[in-house]
């Protein structure tokens, strides 16, 4: 088995998800005694979220560089950033280590050609939705990216930062988010992608009509499918 390397933190609330789905994957894939190989470096999110919303990604950028460095150092074989908006920069992160980094958008793009959703909805951070980082390799993947117009990113970003990432699960937030939904399924989106790894806490399969890809979730899946991949288990 293969060692997994995972930056966590950004916030903590959804890394201790990708703790819980890598360990439930491989104890379903191996027995109910077994669990993964893992190393995770839980950083500070507090400057890194400064760093966000002064559009400061350089300095964001380096501390997950060392991040990763540090997990290469420790054993880890592959790299795991468990947040799609701090993919932003995973440029510097994969040239910074030798081992690979498993992108998030990978695995949701994967997932949705699978399905045969090419029209997707994208829900994340205001930079997740209005940057072209992780639209730009969906797009590559033959999918057509759809985000919600200016009020309703606005209020998606709003309630990950303010609630999510804190732990809140709000049933007002819900219905905001289930309205956004809607209005997506409305200008032709025939899934949604949870691309805020804080965002499956709130949204379920059961809150929404249209199938839901959650990153965190698929991420973890990818993970773990490279962990096993080299049948030395």
């Amino acid at each position: 088995m293969r060692t997994i390397g995972l930056i966590g933190g950004m916030s903590w609330e959804s890394s201790a998800e990708y703790y819980r789905i890598i360990n439930q994957r491989i104890r379903d894939q191996l027995g109910p005694l077994r669990s993964a190989q893992l190393l995770m470096y839980s950083v500070d999110f507090g400057p890194v979220e400064q760093a966000q919303h002064a559009g400061r990604w350089n300095d964001a950028a380096q501390i997950l560089v060392d991040a990763a460095k540090r997990l290469q150092v420790g054993g880890a074989e592959c790299i795991v950033l468990c947040t799609n908006t701090m993919h932003l920069v995973a440029p510097q992160i994969e040239a910074a280590v030798s081992i690979p980094f498993l992108h998030i958008a990978d695995a949701a793009g994967a997932a949705a050609v699978e399905a045969n959703t090419l029209t997707v909805g994208l829900l994340g951070t205001a930079f997740t939705m209005e940057q072209e980082f992780l639209k730009a390799r969906l797009a590559v993947q033959g999918l057509t990216v759809l985000v919600p117009d200016e009020h309703e990113r606005q209020a998606v970003h709003r309630i990950i930062y303010e609630e999510l990432c804190v732990g809140v699960i709000s049933d007002a937030s819900r219905q905001v988010y289930q309205r956004v939904i809607e209005s997506l399924a409305a200008r032709g989106a025939q899934a949604i992608i949870l691309g805020c790894t804080e965002i499956g806490l709130l949204i379920k399969p059961e809150h929404s009509d249209l199938p839901l890809l959650d990153t965190t979730e698929l991420h973890a899946q990818a993970a773990v499918a490279f962990a096993l991949d080299d049948q030395a288990v």
